[in-house]
């Protein structure tokens, strides 16, 4: 069995700048989100989200202000199975914290099947990359700009402006479709 893992803010959404989505009318998706997770779908067992979500930690929403976000998103991007979160603060230097693995080791748990050698992670940030790669995945970097592809080019095997592009060329690739 094999995953695709999004992060969520700039991946599936659009990213508040120095803030949290904390309620589902924060929820912004990105174009073309929901038409990518139906191709994702056609090429991976899963679509999993694994996000940090330290707006929790910080006190600045709780629980189920998350649950209530998490919903909007899997009725407007119908198909993602699971979403894994981290409420813990950056320096609290948890497991489950993204760059660390806790999140992918919870879903392979989870799916006892789940090999991570054949998943992907697919985000935005230098955390996503790092996440993928310390749990054996294929790595995707999304953002037109995005200066971690620069930085830290090791870290990264594709990079795509957004997620749709990734999502039609692994369909192409893999399905010989569009």
């Amino acid at each position: 069995m094999k995953a695709v893992f999004l992060d969520r803010d700039g991946v599936l959404n659009e990213l508040r700048r120095d803030d949290y989505v904390k309620s589902p009318e924060e929820l912004v998706l990105l174009p073309g989100v929901a038409e990518a997770v139906r191709l994702l779908h056609r090429c991976f067992d899963l679509v999993l989200v694994a996000t940090n979500q330290q707006g929790i930690g910080k006190g600045l929403m709780t629980e189920a202000d998350l649950a209530a976000v998490h919903s909007k998103l899997a009725a407007e991007a119908p198909g993602i199975d699971r979403i894994y979160h981290c409420p813990d603060l950056a320096h609290s230097r948890s497991f489950n914290r993204k760059p660390n693995i806790g999140m992918a080791l919870q879903a392979r748990h989870d799916y006892p099947s789940l090999r991570l050698k054949e998943c992907t992670m697919v985000g935005d940030s230098m955390t996503d990359m790092l996440f993928g790669r310390r749990a054996g995945m294929t790595t995707v970097l999304i953002g037109e700009d995005n200066p971690v592809g620069r930085e830290k080019p090791h870290l990264v095997d594709y990079h795509f402006a957004t997620l749709l592009g990734y999502a039609r060329w692994l369909n192409i690739r893999v399905r010989g479709e569009e």
